[in-house]
């Protein structure tokens, strides 16, 4: 059995998957009596897209100390939307004035969270990460999905390793919101890069792709898929305003129903193959299906929001316990059973 965990994106909806996160290795460490229990120990192959792809890559960054050990804890991982949220998706007053009129190409400082992911990763390489992951991006001059793939940086070396810092400033360069990523391998090769979510918001199926390319042959009920929403969006636009608004400020609506629409696609298809199979157990999805009680912008990340966005993971959290121990199950019994 190969077992997969994909991460969505969604800005400071992070949080939301970063708390499953939490509340997943707590009961692993709880259920083992294994306090150095951590969630990379429990999957063959990581996903993320944008906030995704950063919660993944803290996940599976390597020590300082053991190169085979996890330098964050999930508790860790999620303390980046907490503690730096707000100064991620800060705007300064005249930026803010601009941005309203369409006079800035970018409503963030990307040098911002730069900083933060230079603190929290320093020079680690994607080739050092500690499990098979991808990554995605998109890169805007070939036209084409970009996956960064752990285990072709390691195979392939410089010319497909990238540091983590870059690789997660690319996977989250989301439009309108920070400028394009242009970064380079290590290698010295450019790439071009946007936010993964204009194709893959919800990167499991991208992940269960990638993982049949395995050598040996695997087939669906081989398989078992972990996938975590941002939430599930009810948000509706009216045709009139959106008709007689300015294309410029369109903009936000239209990316919004892209990724929301790419996210929807990878559910509805992964769902349907596991269906059709008759192993409908083998891929679940865990997201709040109501998200009225928060502003769900990617970038409302206001002190005020992020309580919200913590005590609407918690309610999910407490209503979905029940599934959430058989998921912990599962995961230590396919362990105990050699299957990871």
């Amino acid at each position: 059995m190969k077992t997969i965990l994909s991460i969505d994106g969604g800005g400071i909806k992070g949080i939301i998957p970063g708390m499953v996160l939490v509340e997943l290795e707590e009961r692993l460490k709880q259920k083992t009596g294994n306090p150095k229990a951590f969630l990379a120990d429990y999957f063959d192959l990581f996903a993320g897209t944008s906030t995704g792809g950063i919660l993944i890559c803290l996940l599976l960054c390597p020590s300082k100390d053991d190169p085979n050990y996890p330098r964050f804890s999930a508790r860790e991982a999620l303390d980046l939307y907490v503690k730096h949220g707000s100064e991620i998706f800060e705007i300064t007053g005249l930026k803010k004035i601009l941005s309203k009129f369409g006079w800035v190409q970018e409503r963030y400082d990307g040098k911002v969270l730069e900083g933060i992911l230079l603190n929290y990763f320093g020079d680690v390489k994607l080739s050092e990460l500690i499990k098979p992951c991808i990554l995605t991006a998109y890169n805007i001059e070939l036209r084409k999905a970009h996956l960064f793939r752990q285990r072709v940086a390691k195979i392939r070396g410089n010319s497909r390793d990238f540091y983590i810092r870059d690789v997660c400033r690319a996977t989250s360069a989301a439009p309108t919101y920070f400028s394009v990523a242009e970064i380079y391998s290590l290698a010295g090769i450019r790439y071009p890069l946007l936010d993964g979510g204009i194709f893959a918001t919800n990167p499991s199926l991208s992940a269960f792709v990638e993982i049949k390319k395995e050598p040996e042959e695997l087939i669906p009920k081989d398989i078992y898929i972990m996938s975590l929403g941002t939430g599930n969006s009810k948000k509706s636009y009216d045709s009139d305003v959106l008709r007689d608004t300015k294309a410029l400020f369109v903009v936000p609506a239209l990316l919004d129903m892209i990724m929301s629409g790419a996210t929807e696609t990878s559910h509805f298809y992964m769902k349907q193959i596991f269906n059709f199979l008759g192993l409908p157990d083998h891929y679940v999805r865990l997201e709040p299906f109501d998200l009225q009680s928060i502003d769900e912008e990617m970038d409302a990340a206001s002190p005020k929001n992020i309580k919200k966005i913590i005590a609407l993971a918690d309610r999910m959290i407490s209503q979905r316990s029940k599934l959430i121990d058989v998921l912990v199950d599962n995961l230590i019994k396919l362990k105990d059973s050699g299957s990871i």
